[in-house]
């Protein structure tokens, strides 16, 4: 049985969107299985809908070169790389955001969901990996299968035009952060399996 990720929530402040505004955020390392080319892609196909959409990409890593040259060869606007953020950043980043993007192929339970989560942010996400025991489609945030540039933008748009949505996400995906991944909900667990290791 895998153990679970906690992260500081107080770290990260919650916001509520009422008024979601299409600024996007995603938060990954520049290396090929997390797929960021895919996000540039998927922005492609939400710009056509929302003209002034915004993406906000953290991260940096060895794809750093040829991610600003896909950029550039989409003709995407309003994007910006803003580098590796350091930890102590990181809330006030989210807080900037109001959609959280992920496009991963290969995953295990990635924290930079729960953060946003943790933020108030409706999250939209590929399956991979470990992401279905974190996410629950259509009631902690949205999910479709991985390299389905099309089906991640469609969902990402459903934000916008389906009322009370983004909102309803993402309460109850704070609402299970909360339950299942601080420090208080995970510490008998991992309690109990070091006193089985020992």
């Amino acid at each position: 049985t895998a153990v679970p990720n906690f992260i500081e929530i107080e770290r990260f402040p919650y916001r509520e969107r009422r008024e979601l505004q299409p600024i996007f955020f995603s938060n990954r390392n520049f290396q090929e299985h997390y797929n960021v080319s895919g996000i540039l892609r998927v922005f492609s196909r939400i710009q056509a809908h929302l003209s002034h959409a915004r993406l906000v990409i953290a991260g940096d890593g060895p794809l750093r070169e040829r991610l600003h040259n896909e950029a550039s060869n989409l003709e995407l606007r309003n994007v910006q790389f803003i580098g590796a953020v350091p930890p102590e950043r990181m809330p006030l980043v989210y807080d900037q955001a109001d959609v959280y993007l992920n496009a991963s192929d290969i995953d295990n339970m990635p924290i930079s969901i729960l953060e946003a989560a943790a933020c108030g942010l409706p999250i939209v996400s590929t399956d991979a990996g470990g992401i279905p025991y974190i996410l629950q489609h259509g009631n902690t945030g949205l999910m479709v299968p991985c390299n389905d540039d099309e089906a991640l933008a469609r969902e990402a748009l459903s934000l916008f035009s389906e009322p009370g949505l983004a909102l309803r996400l993402a309460s109850a995906a704070r609402s299970e952060v909360l339950a299942r991944y601080t420090w208080d909900s995970v510490e008998s667990g991992w309690l109990a399996i070091y006193r089985q290791a020992v």
